[in-house]
Order: C-alpha cells, then structure tokens, then sequence
C-alpha cells in the first residue's frame, strides 16, 4: 500500500503498466511511461538543487506537464504548491512569497504575464518552462530552464527521504476574505484521503474519472490521486462552458464526475444523451450544497447513476458523506463521516451537543492537515487540542490530538446523520435569528424559475442585516419576481423573505474554485459597484 504521494502511480505502474492513466486532449500517458517521466523529472529537481521540503510551484491549466511536476515534486522530496491558473500576477506573486517558492513550472505564456511581479521573489532560484525558453527573460527572471530538457535528463538522483508526516503539498485557499492562506497538507493526508473517497466511492481500475475542477482545489485534485491509487484513468479538462463538460463525460465514456454546485446547477439545465448513466457510474457534489431542485433534475436525467453528496473543508479534505441510498430519506442531510475519520458536533465549552441541538463541526483523525503556512496565529484558532469533554480519546492518553474546529454549524439527529446550518462567517443574523443563506437559497431554486441564485446579509439599522439575493432567471423564462416573493413568504418565516431580489443578467461571479462568491456579491452591493450587478429594478 502507498505511503507516499508519489508512490500512487509508481505502485499502479508495478501493476498495470500498460494501462492508461493519464488523458488530454489526444494525448495519453500509460502508468508505466508515466513512472519512468516522474521519475526522470524528480532526478532533474534534485539536480538543479531541490532540498528536502522545499517549495515547487505549478501555475499551469490543467495538462500531462501539471500532474508530472506535482509527483516529480514529490519523488524529489519537495512539496508542492499547485496554484490556480486563474489567479492574477499579483496574487501569484504573493503566494510564491508567502511560502518562500524556489522553483516555478509555468507556460512561456503565463510567464510574461507575470512581469515584473516576479521581481521581489527573492526566493525563486529557478523557472521550468513547458515551451521554449524566452531569448532574453527580463532581469528579475532567475534561471529559466526548458521542461523539455529536464525531461530528456538522464535519471541518476534519488530523492531526498521523507516520511509520511512530511509536508507535501500547501494549497492556498480562494481568499474571498482577505489574502489566500496555505493549508499545509502532509503525505499522510493526501494518501489517506485517496484511499477514503476511493473506498465510499468504490473507485477501480476501469474507472473514468473526470478532472474539470481545478487541481488547486483538494476536490479536483482528489480525481487524480484517487484514480492514481486504484489505477483508473483519469482525464484532464479545461472547459470554457458545462457543455465542454457533457461532451467529455460523452466522449471519454466518463464513470465518475465530480462538481461544485454552480457548476451542477448548469449542467442540470442541459440535455444528457439518454444512454450517459449506462457509463456514469457515479455523480458527486463537493463544496456547497446542491440545490434540491438541482438534484431532482439530474435524477431524473441520469436515473441509473448513483449520487454521492459530500462535504468537507480544505484544512481537512472531506468530512462526510451521504450515500445514495439515503439521498430520498434524508436529503437534506450531509451525511455522516467518512472512513477513517471522526466529526463531532460539540458546543463552545468543548461538550457534545444533543440530537438536533446546533453546535460546531470538528473533524479527528488522519485527514487533519498540519495547520496553514507561516501562521500560527489562524492555526492556533482552527487547529486545536480535542477537549477532554469530547469523550472520543482514553483518560490515559498523555499527547494532546489536534482536531480542525471547522467553524461550520450543523446538527446530527438521532440515527447519527448531519445537516448543514450555515458557516459562521457567512450566517445572517436579522431581527434577533441567525439564517443561513443556503436556507434562502433552497426555497428561491425551488420555485423552478432560478438560474442561479446567491442570498447573503446587508447592514440595516433596526433589523441587524436585513437579506438580499442576486438571481438568475433561467433562459427563455418570464418571471415575475414580485411572484417569487409571495412564494417565499409562503414557504419561510417572515424574517427570513428576502427584503430585495436583485436581477442579474448573466452567470453569478466565482472564485477561483468555481464557487459562487457571495462576499464579492455582498461588497459589490454595498458599495454600489455597477460592473457587479447591471441596471434593474429591485423588488
């Protein structure tokens, strides 16, 4: 069994050299050539002076080149730092400076349009470029190297030891408040959390496994490495629409898809072809709740694929699961805790909460990460020792257990399954209640005339926050949104009726992980940004 990141597609390579593990586009890599690249590329980092631990950054769309630097990094005995392509000069430059990059893989392309951002990252020694090398790279450029080369090297460096509990990778999360933090993840939690999902997922080798999110999000990643540890072929995608996404499920005879729910949302609006779930094997949904809605109407397309919604946060991988035999019992819920982890619901004083009653998710065990980079105040928030309270450890155990205190809220019934309130920094609180905005969110897609929809909370004088929402009216469709009120005032509280529904013209802003960034929404609203929301009548 792997211990070690780099050790999922050297073990598959043992098994199944011939299979293909790697599609893009036309281009395919067979676990063994892949093995053979990794490690031709790891003795290439060693050789140009890669030290244990030291940082290795990926800003590259998703292609074969990504996946072989990230694994390479790792053989090396270096950590690596995917970062996502959609990310600004700025915001790039901040990240190689955080955690102190000294070797950066891009894109000739990509490396020009970082410029002079580039010029106060005293710690970048080197840039491996996957085209031709620029003639004349600019002065603040380090050595600039031809991946092309370092891939002909001819291997004669091991990498440096490392153990599991090594650092290695630091995924930055979007930094929708503020400057992106790094999340510190160790060997054991990148394999561990592969052989998690693979296990609730069932994944295996004639799996298909689709990689349209960003490999800079844990879930996107998560297609790689699951797929790499049972030896299943996974395809890289960068789509531009959903449509991209349908066609490469189609075209590639895809068994597993896993998404976020704008993206779900839009692909629930398309035409399958009606033999998709004869392959489809499974549909998953990560990083936010699925609309109800959204989930009838993929069903009801895809009757014979089976759906697995999840949650989990970055500092921790994933936290739950609900299977799909449950999906028609309960489902609202989250589920319940994936293999080989613990998720507690506890109140402030560290106790255990009673059925129903809200409380904190904290998550124990092996997919804990090992805090965020370089920061030890935010790791001292959300990282901290299990109370004694908890009842989950003996008396006896001496060393303290680090938990990830999640700062989500949810509640657990009887039979020991979750359900989502709401994220603290993103609950409403309005006329003395706390809402969450997905609450909002689930009765506005529920009347079947919203696209797309984000709810969130504007300061009022009398009322603490008063609720606005953006909507996207689906195509082709006329909707009175004075009617859409009367309905939520039907199917919600008083207090929880949106004050305003905002009509938004196209597709609703996202992070760089593809989720809807209801703070961007919330501060475009308040300082009145018309590049946000275009001209129109609020209700």
């Amino acid at each position: 069994m792997p211990d070690l990141l780099h050790h999922l597609p050297l073990l598959s390579a043992q098994r199944r050299p011939d299979a293909i593990a790697l599609t893009s586009g036309k281009a395919s890599f067979r676990y063994g050539e892949l093995a053979q690249t990794t490690t031709t590329m790891a003795s290439a980092l060693v050789e140009i002076g890669l030290l244990r631990g030291e940082r290795v950054a990926i800003y590259l769309e998703k292609r074969p080149e990504a996946v072989i630097a990230t694994f390479a990094c790792s053989q090396a005995g270096g950590v690596f730092v995917p970062v996502n392509p959609l990310l600004k000069p700025d915001q790039v430059a901040h990240i190689l400076r955080d955690c102190n990059v000294r070797i950066l893989v891009t894109s000739p392309e990509r490396l020009a349009t970082l410029g002079d951002t580039l010029k106060n990252c005293h710690d970048l020694r080197h840039v491996v470029v996957t085209g031709a090398v620029p003639e004349n790279p600019a002065p603040p450029f380090p050595r600039v190297l031809a991946w092309q080369d370092m891939a002909n090297h001819v291997a004669h460096h091991s990498g440096h030891r490392v153990i599991d509990l090594d650092m290695a990778a630091i995924l930055y999360t979007s930094g929708s408040t503020g400057r992106p933090k790094g999340v510190v993840l160790s060997h054991r939690n990148v394999v561990s959390g592969a052989r998690s999902v693979a296990q609730y997922l069932e994944n295996r080798e004639e799996d298909v496994l689709l990689a349209a999110l960003p490999l800079s999000f844990d879930a996107g990643f998560s297609q790689v490495t699951t797929a790499f540890l049972t030896g299943a072929r996974v395809v890289l995608l960068n789509y531009l629409l959903p449509r991209d996404v349908l066609k490469a499920v189609t075209r590639e005879g895809v068994t597993g898809l896993t998404g976020v729910p704008p993206l779900w949302i839009q692909l629930a609006q398309l035409d399958w072809p009606s033999d998709t779930d004869r392959h489809l094997r499974y549909f998953a949904n990560t990083g936010g709740r699925m609309p109800g809605e959204t989930l009838r109407a993929l069903r009801a397309k895809l009757p014979r694929s089976r759906p697995f919604l999840m949650y989990g946060l970055t500092e921790a991988f994933r936290a739950t699961y609900l299977p799909p035999e449950e999906v028609d019992r309960r489902p609202d819920s989250i589920g319940r805790a994936v293999p080989n982890s613990q998720v507690l619901v506890l109140r402030e004083d560290g106790s255990e909460c009673a059925p129903h009653e809200p409380g904190e998710l904290v998550q124990r065990g092996a997919l804990v990460s090992l805090g965020y980079w370089n920061d030890p105040a935010r790791t001292a928030e959300r990282f901290r020792p299990l109370p004694s309270q908890a009842n989950c450890r003996e008396s006896g155990l001496v060393l303290p257990e680090i938990a990830v205190f999640s700062g989500d809220t949810v509640r657990r019934d009887e039979e020991g399954f979750l359900y989502f309130v709401g994220r603290r920094d993103e609950m409403i609180k309005t006329s003395g209640y706390r809402v969450s905005p997905t609450e909002i969110e689930e009765v506005l897609y529920a009347t079947g005339a919203i696209a797309e929809c984000a709810a969130f909370g504007v300061p009022h004088p009398q009322l603490g926050q008063t609720i606005v929402a953006y909507v996207v009216i689906k195509p082709g469709t006329t909707v009175d949104l004075d009617q859409v009120l009367q309905e939520c005032r039907v199917r919600m509280p008083a207090y929880m009726v949106p004050s305003q529904l905002i009509p938004h013209g196209s597709g609703l802003p996202r992070n760089p992980n593809g989720k809807i960034d209801r703070v961007a929404l919330a501060q475009g609203f308040s300082s009145g940004e018309t590049s946000i929301v275009p001209s129109g009548r609020p209700i």
